[in-house]
């Protein structure tokens, strides 16, 4: 098993490195769990806006200790600040604005993806399911969909596979994986490796990784 200090520095290289997708003007719905550490590295000059499906447009950073309001928490029930001018509604309303297709970025995580960008994020058969929350209609409903995750489970398996074995999120919905050991599109040809985490081959992730890799021919190192 990792130890604590090498897991966060995995969920920073991801974080980092999914944050350099944010693009100005945005809408962005970040998932429970690792996604929602995004909000504190949304780069300068870049006007985002974070979006939660309980009811929240204009997620700020992660609120200092001390400081934190109990009536401001994201779908994960964590407390979280707000930036100037953000609205609060019910959860009709903030489905009907992910339904609509007016989010333009989901962040999520994910139990396995597959190489057709299927995604099984919400149920392991046999343990207690709270509900699958707004996982499929994120998938169904925004214009971009990225995964954040380790790359494998704690047993040192791939959890990108040549076709997912839990019960599906959505089919065909993934457009980019970003795992600590690398960067991977989502294609109609197979899963592009572009990025890999400094000190990687790519023999290296694809012995982590079950089906094929096709390694961009302008493959370069991660980057925060």
């Amino acid at each position: 098993m990792s130890k604590p200090g090498k897991d966060t520095e995995k969920r920073e290289r991801i974080v980092k490195r999914i944050a350099r997708e944010l693009r100005d003007g945005f809408y962005v719905n970040l998932g429970i769990g690792m996604p929602t550490l995004i909000a504190n590295h949304v780069p300068t000059g870049i006007d985002v806006i974070l979006q939660s499906e309980n009811g929240m447009l204009g997620i700020g950073p992660y609120p200092m200790q001390g400081e934190e309001d109990c009536d401001l928490i994201n779908a994960g029930k964590e407390t979280v600040s707000e930036m100037a001018g953000t609205s609060y509604f019910s959860s009709a309303d903030s489905f009907a604005m992910i339904r609509g297709g007016h989010i333009d970025l989901s962040v999520l995580g994910a139990m396995e993806v597959d190489e057709e960008g299927n995604l099984a994020n919400w149920m392991i058969p046999g343990k207690m399911v709270k509900g699958m929350g707004g996982a499929m209609d994120l998938v169904a409903g925004a214009r971009r969909v990225i995964v954040a995750m380790e790359h494998t489970t704690r047993d040192l398996q791939p959890k990108i596979l040549k076709k997912c074995t839990l019960p599906l999120t959505g089919m065909k919905v993934v457009n980019m994986i970003v795992t600590e050991m690398g960067v991977i599109q989502v294609t109609a040809s197979g899963l592009v490796l572009e990025e890999i985490a400094p000190g990687l081959t790519a023999d290296e992730v694809q012995k982590f990784t079950e089906p094929k890799l096709i390694v961009s021919a302008k493959l370069k190192t991660m980057e925060g």
